[in-house]
């Protein structure tokens, strides 16, 4: 049996992932816009998408990028002397996708694939989800209607967010069919189960960014919603840099640096050297 919390697991396939205004931002225990841009040169930005730039939406397909998202990204990019990367669980292409023009370095499906070049090519660092694993997955998620799989390459989603009830099902179904595959591990999410190979995780890929430039000799800023997210805050931490969490499904308001993805978005429109307004809503 396969425990129904993030914190307490018996089975070894289910492994647990480690409107701002400006006077909001001032009281926040991290360093302020302006104290970074003093010397861009010193800091690396590692950002997640879903739940920290952009709302959680039902399904994956369904998130709405506001324009304002881009035009910070882009500006974050050019004052960091592209040393700015986004960490995700979503394929590379995807956000491609999502966030076009934009092509910025980054990790895709939690450091199984990555582009450490932006515009550059997408590097893919695991073998395919095994087709039986996959078959399987998918029969698993026929038992709760609604619930959605999302293969991405190297790993495999279980969206459950239109069917949060059958979150205990899926869990006991997904660790009995990972049992032959002892080099995947079951992860949680926000409404969300990932099947990603063992040793893969958005803090692994931090690291190795950090050995690349323009990211290496600078102090990483990693911001994340997400038990996802958790490697990484806790890998930009280890490396004289910051975790910053923002507030959500997972992190409550009282541990989170950040209390909404506005809060998100302005205090990273500072940094891109934009005004307020900048940052939309």
């Amino acid at each position: 049996m396969v425990a129904l919390t993030f914190e307490v697991q018996s089975s070894p396939h289910f492994q647990p992932k480690h409107d701002i205004m400006m006077q909001d931002i001032e009281t926040m225990a991290i360093p302020a816009p302006e104290q970074i841009l003093r010397n861009t040169a010193a800091w690396a930005l590692f950002i997640d998408i879903d739940g920290t730039l952009l709302d959680m939406a039902p399904t994956p397909d369904a998130v709405v990028v506001p324009p304002e998202v881009v035009r910070i990204l882009a500006g974050l990019e050019e004052t960091f002397g592209g040393a700015v990367a986004l960490s995700t669980g979503r394929r590379v292409s995807d956000a491609d996708q999502l966030l076009a023009p934009l092509q910025l370095t980054t990790c895709g499906v939690h450091g199984t694939e990555a582009r450490v070049v932006p515009g550059g090519k997408t590097i893919t660092l695991v073998q395919p989800v095994p087709q039986a694993l996959l078959d399987a997955v998918i029969e698993v998620a026929l038992m709760a209607p609604g619930a959605l799989v999302e293969p991405k390459g190297g790993g495999i989603a279980v969206h459950y967010r239109n069917v949060p009830d059958a979150r205990p099902l899926l869990v006991r179904e997904l660790a009995r069919v990972l049992l032959p595959f002892a080099n995947f591990a079951l992860h949680p999410g926000r409404r969300v189960l990932e099947i990603i190979p063992q040793g893969y995780s958005k803090g692994t890929a931090l690291t190795w960014l950090m050995q690349l430039a323009p990211f290496q000799g600078r102090r990483p800023i990693m911001i994340g919603d997400d038990a996802g997210d958790q490697p990484a805050l806790v890998a930009a931490e280890q490396q004289d840099g910051f975790g910053l969490k923002v507030a959500g499904e997972h992190f409550s308001q009282a541990e989170s640096d950040f209390h909404s993805i506005s809060q998100v978005r302005s205090w990273l429109a500072a940094l891109a050297g934009l005004p307020p307004d900048a940052a939309g809503r």
